[in-house]
């Protein structure tokens, strides 16, 4: 299936970055001159944007625009735990709303991350993830499609991790992950029930399995006020 329109765009400004057309520090274009130079609309071009602002490929600045991102000092976090892991250990019951499920083209971002050919089909979900009914953190998961063939979306949306090593034999090993600050847009702050502007975690990982194949790329953005991470140097 053919990616999505604002894939395509995220790949076109992907690929100006990645051959330094635009490099870290410029601010791109505005959202109206973008929108006319494809032929969109303003929303559609804003999620394209707003997803390489997930990625850490660009960011945004109140009052002054959209610039490439510079290199950040990485973070290395222990261990690997699925969302639903995570609340049961505080105490809390995990649950999710499922804002968008489908399966489509790679992007470029999922290519690289993902160590997949050009072409090849993932499954992308959106998801709210809830603990005790709170809205926590806001996910955008991306997955090898040949990876949930034969699953239905009901088992993958309750518990992605448990899915794939229940039924499809998934042994996890370790996690790449790394961690940045940001403020909450319009859309996410509408999810997360917080205000346009208040900080959020947001955090990118790639998962690999035993034999070092990543197998799940995933953003997710925290709620500041209602989550904090955990630290274990050994």
């Amino acid at each position: 299936m053919p990616a999505p329109i604002y894939i395509r765009i995220h790949d076109e400004i992907r690929e100006a970055i990645d051959t330094g057309r635009w490099v870290p520090g410029d601010k791109i274009p505005a959202e109206r001159e973008l929108a006319v130079q494809f032929n969109v609309s303003r929303m559609t071009l804003r999620q394209a944007v707003m997803l390489l602002v997930d990625e850490g490929i660009l960011e945004r600045r109140v009052g002054s625009g959209t610039f490439v991102s510079a290199a950040k000092v990485q973070e290395q976090l222990d261990g690997v735990s699925s969302f639903t892991d995570m609340m049961a250990a505080a105490g809390k019951t995990a649950t999710s709303r499922v804002i968008s499920f489908h399966i489509s083209q790679a992007s470029r971002s999922e290519i690289e991350q993902l160590q997949i050919a050009p072409d090849t089909d993932v499954l992308r979900m959106e998801r709210v993830r809830f603990g005790d009914d709170e809205p926590i953190a806001f996910e955008i998961a991306s997955i090898p499609a040949v990876l949930v063939e034969g699953l239905s979306r009901e088992v993958l949306t309750k518990s992605l991790y448990q899915a794939l090593i229940s039924e499809k034999g998934l042994r996890v090993g370790r996690a790449e992950q790394v961690m940045t600050a940001a403020a909450a847009t319009e859309r996410v702050a509408d999810l997360l029930q917080i205000k346009r502007s208040d900080p959020v975690l947001i955090l990118r990982q790639v998962t690999y399995d035993v034999d070092s194949q990543p197998f799940e790329y995933v953003r997710t953005q925290y709620v500041g006020s209602r989550f904090e991470f955990s630290l274990t140097h050994k």
